[in-house]
């Protein structure tokens, strides 16, 4: 197996207690990593560093563990353009709006809505994300998101299924019976595609009782559960998430102190989605509250269509430092280590023997350039399993 020794890192982020400085972050100034096939066989300083077959030289920059987006819903057709125009004109926003993507996405050919993921997973990459989710959610049907599972398969081993996503049009005088099709057979069909399970929790989607019965019957064909909980207002979404175990709970823009107290005597990571308040005028999450009761906190981009059209971490990384109260510190552990957490991954997020080697190279001395410069590309060069990419 051929080796790779990528050395002259100025400052490496390994996220790895056992390694580097003190800070939450772990880092080893002057470092350097070994590459062997998928994974990492060796970190630390440079001038330590063993051979290699082949060497790259990082010039004095900044290294990171790939970025784990650990939510997205990128299995869709069409754009709400006109939407977010009208929001930005002063309507505001609400659950509904998807039923617009719905019906572009069942007009769509499995050939359009291939490309379309793989282009906006290309354009992650090139941002630094090496491990995304795709969740389905944009057929409602038993066959659409059959569809949308066995194609988000095709680019991810972290899947969704999120047929409760909202109750579609043809159901909604009688949203009990797509409760039941969402628990019966379109889980059924859906279930050997997927390895998570999540539902909607909000008023214009789902109730607490919905939640609970959809995600209990995921969970009895062995998915794992999820829940978008707390987003347009105070709500179960997160009580529910902590009693079922569920490995995040997404959104949490609107907590109650028990809510807090819940998630941080829980195991539930709280995934923070600011691209959704920037692109919706909604308010912040309170970031700060929750790292101070000791939550275990994740950040991602919710790229979808309607109301998060982003696929950059280094722009939800700098939302979260300018507007919800986290460190640059905070930040990139919560879009690295805590992306790994919600997706209950020990093989990303950290730069450490034995994890998968996705190492992001930036054209910057530090990391904290990802929020002191917003908005500039900073990403140099991406590793991902061990493959250079980018």
């Amino acid at each position: 197996m051929s080796s790779t020794l990528i050395t002259h890192i100025g400052s490496l982020v390994t996220n790895d207690p056992g390694t580097g400085d003190d800070s939450i972050l772990h880092v080893i100034k002057d470092a350097a990593v070994v590459i062997e096939g998928e994974r990492y066989a060796w970190v630390g300083r440079a001038e330590d560093a063993p051979d290699a077959d082949t060497v790259h030289d990082a010039e004095g920059r900044a290294g990171i563990p790939g970025f784990v987006d650990s939510h997205s819903h990128l299995v869709f057709a069409g754009d709400r353009t006109a939407e977010f125009n009208a929001r930005m004109s002063g309507q505001p926003y609400a659950a509904g709006g998807i039923r617009t993507t719905v019906a572009a996405t069942r007009a769509a050919t499995d050939e359009e809505l291939e490309a379309n993921l793989a282009r906006h997973i290309a354009e992650a990459l090139r941002q630094g994300t090496t491990t995304i989710e795709v969740k389905s959610g944009y057929g409602l049907t038993t066959d659409d998101e059959v569809r949308a599972l066995r194609i988000a398969g095709r680019h991810t081993e972290d899947v969704t299924y999120l047929g409760a996503h909202i109750v579609p049009p043809e159901y909604a005088d009688d949203p009990a019976s797509y409760v039941d099709l969402v628990t019966g057979e379109m889980l059924d069909a859906c279930a050997p595609h997927a390895r998570w399970v999540d539902v909607f929790c909000e008023k214009g989607a789902f109730d607490g009782d919905q939640a609970r019965a959809i995600l209990t019957a995921g969970m009895a064909q062995d998915l794992i559960p999820r829940v978008h909980a707390n987003q347009l207002g105070y709500g179960p979404g997160v009580q529910l998430a902590v009693e079922l175990g569920a490995a995040s709970a997404d959104h949490c823009t609107h907590l109650t102190d028990a809510d807090v107290e819940a998630l941080a005597q829980g195991t539930t990571v709280a995934t923070l989605l600011p691209g959704a308040e920037f692109s919706t005028r909604a308010q912040w999450p309170d970031a700060r509250r929750l790292l101070d009761a000791g939550v275990t906190v994740a950040l991602s981009t919710d790229c979808n269509p309607g109301s998060s059209y982003t696929s950059s971490m280094p722009f939800c990384i700098a939302l979260a430092v300018r507007d919800m109260g986290m460190t640059p510190d905070e930040a990139l552990w919560a879009a690295t280590a805590g992306g790994a957490a919600a997706l209950r991954s020990s093989s990303e997020g950290r730069v450490t023997p034995g994890a998968h080697a996705d190492l992001v190279l930036l054209d910057a001395p530090s990391h904290v350039h990802l929020a002191y410069r917003p908005g500039v590309p900073l990403v140099s060069d991406v590793w991902r399993h061990g493959r250079k990419c980018a």
